[in-house]
């Protein structure tokens, strides 16, 4: 016959090694996500990469700032290939 004391501390490591691991869990999912947020947030230009946020360092960061500078690009190509002077 099995001891009681022997098998139910078994069952209570058993139960808090599982709880921990569903904590572990928890936490990585939580931060991946944030992380998948920020980056998110970064690309489209809502939140700076880091603790600045104007700027041409900042711009070319962002699909927002990247576009702006595309759009000027073609333009000034088209005013050059047209002969426009500003």
């Amino acid at each position: 016959m099995a001891d009681t004391s022997s098998v139910s501390s078994s069952t209570v490591a058993f139960l808090g090694k599982q709880a921990d691991n569903l904590n572990k869990a928890k936490a990585a999912t939580s931060s991946t996500f944030a992380n998948i947020l920020h980056q998110t947030q970064v690309a489209v230009g809502l939140k700076a990469k880091t603790g600045f946020s104007a700027g041409a360092t900042y711009d070319n960061q962002t699909i927002a700032g990247q576009t702006k500078a595309v759009f000027n690009n073609a333009l000034s190509a088209t005013k050059s290939a047209l002969n426009l002077k500003p």
